[in-house]
């Protein structure tokens, strides 16, 4: 007999309660849905097995025949499903989810430094392999919702939210609790918000995990965010900028006094690059100190400040004690009121060298916005160096991406050449969603006596922009179209990021 075969194909579960799954993947016997269509999902090696079986269900699905890798990748999907339906079996279950990873059964019974030595027990071992695994994809967050029936698990990776797995509510109930014990949060209270810490070790490395878990009409739902260390802080040329502006960044670092601002949607890598800009000036010589919420990178040679508005340490509470320590060099998280704006312009105007975010769409917007927050604007031209607005674009995977054509009516509107631009595709190696990677772009806004003339004369946001442009300031919409004519990116993404913005 001959079936249709298909290779390197990310199929989905169809879950049927009438089928034995845990028998029939015990024969290599997986289902799914393909055009509307049921299927009976079989593997070369096992197909007579398979076969065998499907003819006693009697159910009449036609039959597929997939390669060793998509098989697997299914079989894993079908498992997760039986860990949270069948809680009496989740012992064996857990250990079956957990070779999803094939090093990682062995590695957390090997590894003395994961949370906890308890690893006998399945709920310690679901949330370890949940840490290990996001960490091997390189998650910066982990999501866990609880749902009317079920809950799910999802990893924002590159920016983007991807399904990890779905869980039984009473498994995900069990989650929230291990996850709160580690975190020193009150697992009796269901009822209010609660924001907690913790620390994990893999493999020799130690990361601090920012908890935030949060009642929601089905229940619980955890976010927690994976913070970097010192050695992980990149430096300003890693982290992808242009060299013409990686260039006027170390130039407005070498002022002993003055403001430099980051602006960007959340998101957009702010923290990042003042970190990176802080890891450049830091020296034995230098006392710098930073006011943030929260701390995200935790580095050895410099004294940070967490925002706790409890007790009232607010942003400008921290930012007037900051001042009494004798700084070189401040950083404030971010500016959100007229009293932070109002202390941070100050203390750069008195010799101060100051560094931080707000929040703005493009750069030039930055000299309305303080207007708006009272400041005067003789202080912001005497004060403000330059402003970077920046944004995290993902990279097209370079092993699956796809020549596609844009529309004749696109390329005209916005004066792209007629050539081979590329779309998202998806393969194993980008996990299946087109993208590998992001990479960091920027306009940089340098405070000139040109500039400070402008905002004497008046002139508004769109009128210095426009000016700024002339004399040949290279936008986010600039570097996003060099990047979809450089086929790095998609359109779609470009679009996302703010191709249209100009």
């Amino acid at each position: 007999m001959e079936f249709p075969r298909l290779t390197d194909v990310n199929l989905e579960p169809l879950w049927d309660e009438e089928i034995n799954h845990k028998l029939a993947t015990r024969h290599s016997l997986l289902f799914t849905e393909i055009d509307g269509g049921r299927r009976a999902v079989v593997e070369e090696s096992s197909m007579s097995e398979s076969l065998n079986h499907l003819a006693k269900l009697g159910l009449g699905y036609s039959v597929v025949v997939v390669d060793a890798e998509s098989f697997e990748r299914l079989r894993n999907k079908f498992l997760e499903i039986q860990t949270g339906s069948d809680f009496e079996d989740m012992s064996t279950a857990t250990e079956e989810l957990i070779e999803v990873e094939s090093d990682l059964l062995e590695f957390i019974r090997n590894s003395q430094d994961l949370l906890s030595s308890e690893e006998s027990a399945p709920i310690i071992k679901l949330v370890n392999s949940l840490f290990f695994q996001a960490i091997k994809k390189g998650a910066s967050d982990i999501h866990i919702e609880s749902g009317e029936r079920k809950g799910e698990v999802r990893l924002r990776i590159d920016g983007a939210l991807k399904k990890h797995l779905d869980l039984d509510k009473t498994v995900i109930g069990l989650v929230i609790n291990r996850i709160k014990v580690i975190s020193n949060l009150d697992i009796s209270e269901k009822r209010v918000p609660q924001d907690g810490r913790t620390q994990i070790s893999i493999s020799g490395k130690t990361l601090d995990v920012r908890v935030s878990v949060l009642p929601t009409y089905h229940g619980e739902r955890v976010v927690m965010r994976i913070l970097a260390q010192s050695d992980e802080i990149p430096t300003l040329e890693s982290l992808g900028f242009h060299e013409d502006i990686t260039k006027n960044l170390y130039r407005i670092l070498t002022h002993s006094h003055g403001m430099f601002l980051v602006t960007g949607p959340t998101g957009s890598g702010k923290s990042t690059t003042l970190h990176a800009c802080l890891q450049h000036v830091a020296t034995p010589d230098k006392n710098i100190i930073t006011v943030e919420d929260p701390v995200e990178y935790n580095a050895d040679n410099i004294s940070q400040i967490q925002v706790n508005d409890k007790v009232g340490l607010t942003f400008s509470a921290g930012l007037r004690s900051i001042l009494r320590q004798d700084p070189d060099i401040i950083m404030v998280g971010e500016i959100r009121d007229s009293e932070t704006a109002d202390i941070a312009l100050r203390s750069a105007l008195t010799g101060h060298l100051l560094l931080s975010t707000l929040h703005t769409n493009d750069s030039t917007s930055s000299l309305s916005r303080l207007m708006d927050m009272g400041i005067e604007n003789f202080l912001i031209s005497s004060t403000l160096l330059g402003v970077l607005a920046q944004r995290l674009t993902r990279r097209l995977c370079r092993h699956c991406k796809q020549e596609t054509t844009l529309p004749a009516a696109l390329i005209e509107e916005l004066g792209l050449p007629r050539q081979t631009y590329y779309a998202a595709e998806g393969c194993k190696r980008c996990d299946f969603t087109g993208y590998k990677g992001r990479q960091a772009i920027g306009e940089l806004f340098v405070i000139d006596d040109d500039v400070k003339m402008m905002m004497k004369d008046g002139f508004n946001d769109h009128q210095v922009r426009e000016a700024m442009k002339k004399r040949g300031m290279m936008t986010i919409s600039d570097k996003l179209r060099q990047m979809l004519i450089a086929g790095e990116t998609s359109y779609e993404e470009a679009i996302r990021i703010g191709l249209m913005d100009g």
